[in-house]
C-alpha cells in the first residue's frame, strides 16, 4: 500500500525513495551501464545528440532499425534531477537485435526546469523522434518506455501521436509523497503540479501500457506501480513483477533480446 508519509520522520521519508542507498552496488551497476553503452555506440549505426530544442540537454540519440520497423524510445530516470541519457544507451541492445529502431531522449533537469517544463520537453522530443524515424524509413510507431522518473514521464506522454504502446519501469505515478522528501528541494512541486502531473490523478490513456517493477525494490516504489496497475484496471496492458530484480538490475530485462520487458512492450503493441 502506498503511504502518504505524513506521519513519518524526515529520515524515514527520504529513505523511502532513496533507490541508490537501497541497492548496495548501485554505483557499480551504473558504471557497468556506461561501459555497455559506450560499447554499443562503437558497434551500432547511430546518430548522437540530435537537437530537438535550444537547451543543452534537449538532445536525442537515434539508432536505425529495419525499414518500416517501430522505434523503441527510452526516457532515463534520476528523479528528474540527475542522470543522463548517455548512461542508458545499452537498454536498446535487444531492440536493435530484433530489428527495431531505437532512441534515447534527454531533457533539462530540475531545478533548472520545473516538472511542468520537463513534461513539455519530453513531448517535444517524442514528436522529433517520430519525425526523424519517418524521414529515415521507420514506421513512425513509437514504443515508449522509461525507467524511474522516466516511467512517470512515459505514463504522462501516452497520448502523444504515434505512441502505440508504453512501458513504465519502476515508475512514480503519484507525486504527492515525493513532495515530503528531500527530492523536493530541487523539484519544488506545487499542489497544482501534483494534481496535473500525477498519472493516478489524470484520466488514463487507453493505449496499452505495461507496468513493471522488481520485487527487491523499495516497498514504496513497488506500491507506486501496484497503485497505477489498479488505477488502469480494465485497460489494455499488464503489471509485471520481476522476481529478485532491484531498481537497477531490472533494466537488463529490457536490454536483453530475450528480455521479459522487451517482449511485454512488443506484445502490448499488438493488443
Amino acid at each position: 500500500m502506498l503511504q502518504s508519509l505524513v506521519d513519518w520522520s524526515q529520515p524515514q521519508r527520504d529513505a523511502a525513495y532513496d533507490n541508490s542507498a537501497a541497492v548496495a552496488d548501485s554505483a557499480g551497476q551504473l558504471a557497468a551501464y556506461e561501459r555497455r553503452s559506450d560499447a554499443l555506440v562503437r558497434q551500432a549505426e547511430v546518430r548522437l545528440d540530435i537537437p530537438y530544442g535550444p537547451a543543452e540537454r534537449q538532445r536525442y540519440d537515434f539508432f536505425a532499425g529495419q525499414p518500416g520497423a517501430p522505434t523503441l524510445l527510452f526516457i532515463h530516470g534520476g528523479y528528474w534531477q540527475m542522470r543522463h541519457k548517455n548512461t542508458f544507451r545499452f537498454v536498446v541492445e535487444g531492440a536493435l537485435a530484433q530489428g527495431l529502431g531505437a532512441a534515447l531522449v534527454g531533457y533539462t533537469l530540475a531545478p533548472e526546469a520545473s516538472l511542468t517544463r520537463i513534461d513539455a520537453e519530453v513531448r517535444q522530443a517524442i514528436a522529433a523522434v517520430r519525425a526523424h524515424a519517418l524521414e529515415h524509413g521507420g514506421a513512425g510507431d513509437i514504443l515508449l518506455s522509461g525507467w524511474s522518473a522516466g516511467g512517470h514521464l512515459t505514463a504522462m506522454a501516452m497520448d502523444c501521436p504515434g505512441v502505440i504502446a508504453g512501458l513504465g519501469i519502476s515508475g512514480i505515478y503519484d507525486l504527492a509523497p515525493l513532495a515530503l522528501t528531500k527530492l523536493n528541494a530541487a523539484l519544488q512541486l506545487t499542489s497544482s503540479e501534483i494534481d496535473r502531473l500525477s498519472p493516478v490523478r489524470r484520466a488514463p490513456a487507453a493505449t496499452p501500457f505495461v507496468i513493471a517493477y522488481g520485487t527487491a525494490e523499495l516497498p514504496q516504489l513497488q506500491a507506486q506501480s501496484r497503485l497505477f496497475g489498479q488505477y488502469r484496471a480494465g485497460l489494455p496492458g499488464a503489471t509485471v513483477a520481476l522476481e529478485g530484480a532491484d531498481h537497477f538490475s531490472i533494466l537488463d530485462h529490457l536490454a536483453r533480446a530475450d528480455g521479459v520487458l522487451l517482449a511485454e512492450i512488443r506484445a502490448a503493441a499488438r493488443r
